[in-house]
């Protein structure tokens, strides 16, 4: 089969569309035959050599996808040859076939195209598993997603609507229609504006019970200013830097949280359960039409430095998907 691999280390160009050896099942394990893949910032970190799979997993990136069970490996009971499925992964997608655990599988929501089915796995559960397992997120509560255009943002405005809570997001100016179609009540331009004082004023001084955030270290005083007393702050991603100044005495005054998680590294039995709470709690509105999936576009797999290329200048609005030709 072929896959995108990455030689060396390096920019978009570093992705290079190889032969490589077939995937066989493992016990509890299937092989899906891919239809799509999807791309996440993790993908582009791994390409720049800063983000190594864990033990185990495919060297390949591509850490979601979509298409048809092509063969089971022992141990496997609920799954079977030809169901159409989408799956979260440890690596791996950006191939033509991939062996995953069978706990990490999930069926196409009724309603959703196999394709568009790839871009769900990766998001849903760690969207799910940050704010409604960890953060538990209430009626009536206001939630702050930073990076509202992302795959990740997209879906956090849609989940927190459809959980009754009030949805600010941050994300560029031209994003801002985009997003309260979602279902954002309040969007924040963080190149003009100061989140901080705009939460403060969209909840009447409180702050906001929940923030999910990507930015990690250049975010977190003010995340921390940004909470409401009780507030749970989860940071998911490093790209404002590893390293932040928090003021505990301001962190004590609130009764607030901060908490930090991924979701590649944990081992499968987590995973599986993670995918559990998805598929009965998330999977649902999907099959209602209350949330959606939300694709800026399709690209052939073998044109995945394209699509990194466009990942990185930060333009797009959703999820971008690797079509398998």
């Amino acid at each position: 089969m072929h896959a995108i691999t990455i030689p060396e280390p390096g920019g978009p160009e570093a992705l290079v569309w190889a032969e490589v050896p077939d995937p066989e099942p493992g016990p509890g394990e299937v092989v899906v035959d891919v239809r799509a893949s999807a791309v996440n910032r993790a993908d582009v970190l791994q390409r720049q050599g800063r983000y190594e799979p864990p033990p185990g997993a495919a060297p390949y990136p591509g850490l979601e996808c979509s298409g048809v069970i092509s063969a089971i490996g022992p141990e496997v009971t609920e799954w079977q040859v030809g169901q159409e499925v989408c799956a979260l992964l440890s690596g791996g997608g950006y191939a033509e076939r991939v062996a995953v655990p069978a706990g990490q599988l999930l069926p196409v929501p009724a309603g959703v195209d196999l394709a568009d089915a790839a871009g769900l796995p990766e998001v849903a559960c760690t969207v799910w598993s940050n704010v409604v397992q960890l953060a538990r997120l209430g009626i009536g509560e206001t939630l702050l997603v930073h990076g509202g255009g992302s795959g990740i943002g997209t879906f956090a405005i849609q989940l927190g609507r459809a959980l009754g809570a009030s949805v600010i997001a941050t994300a560029r100016s031209a994003k801002h229609a985009g997003l309260r179609e979602l279902g954002a009540n309040e969007v924040v331009d963080y190149g003009e504006e100061d989140f901080v004082a705009r939460t403060k004023e969209a909840t009447g001084g409180r702050g906001a019970d929940v923030i999910l955030d990507i930015m990690g270290g250049a975010y977190l005083a003010r995340n921390v200013d940004a909470l409401a007393t009780g507030g749970r702050l989860v940071v998911i991603g490093l790209q404002g830097g590893r390293k932040g100044e928090l003021n505990i005495a301001t962190l004590m005054a609130k009764r607030a949280t901060v908490a930090a998680t991924t979701l590649r590294a944990r081992p499968a039995a987590e995973k599986a359960a993670i995918v559990r709470g998805v598929r009965e709690e998330v999977w649902p509105l999907l099959e209602s039409g209350t949330i959606r999936p939300v694709v800026d576009r399709r690209l052939p797999l073998a044109e995945a430095a394209e699509a990194h290329r466009i990942l990185e200048s930060s333009d797009h609005l959703g999820k971008l998907l690797l079509i398998r030709a």
